[in-house]
């Protein structure tokens, strides 16, 4: 996390707690927090809302709004939730923005469907989480970033990301 301000990526397939820990942790980190999907353009949601995964065509102009909404944010930091699933997508993001860490938020597959089950109104269906969980790259020790385990409560996972970015910035 080089610079004055945090530039983080939450990242993780649906479900698994991007907006619910980004959210607290921007507010700990006292940034503003985005959530990605409010970038996607209207296309990508309506396909998401029928059940059709994205392909990369589909993703790449939205990862690009991710990276430069990180770069515009240079100044006040960010927290952004993004899915982020293969190395390619982050790297898309590094390419607009290079300041940046991931936060890769895992949990069993078991609690995240359980978690997808329990919400209302959001365009993503469960029966995408296995194509998300298909597409899913974890973090390589070579990228910017960590891995956070979001099985217990918010505040635990919380203080979990941010003793992750502390590491990633050598403190």
């Amino acid at each position: 996390m080089s610079g004055n301000k945090p530039l983080v990526v939450v990242m993780g397939v649906s479900g698994s707690g991007k907006t619910t820990i980004g959210m607290p942790l921007a507010e700990r980190l006292g940034v503003p927090f985005v959530d990605g999907d409010d970038l996607h353009p209207r296309s990508n949601i309506e396909k998401m809302r029928t059940g059709r995964p994205l392909t990369d065509d589909d993703r790449r102009p939205w990862l690009a709004r991710i990276g430069r909404a990180l770069t515009e944010a240079e100044h006040t930091g960010m927290v952004i939730a993004c899915s982020a699933l293969r190395r390619a997508y982050r790297d898309a993001i590094l390419a607009e923005e290079p300041r940046a860490v991931f936060l890769h938020l895992t949990a069993p597959r078991r609690i995240v469907a359980e978690r997808l089950a329990r919400r209302d109104g959001h365009f993503m269906p469960a029966s995408l989480l296995d194509s998300q969980l298909q597409t899913l790259e974890p973090l390589a020790e070579d990228e910017p970033g960590a891995t956070v385990d979001v099985s217990g409560d918010v505040a635990a996972s919380v203080d979990e990301a941010m003793g992750a970015l502390d590491r990633l910035a050598g403190r």
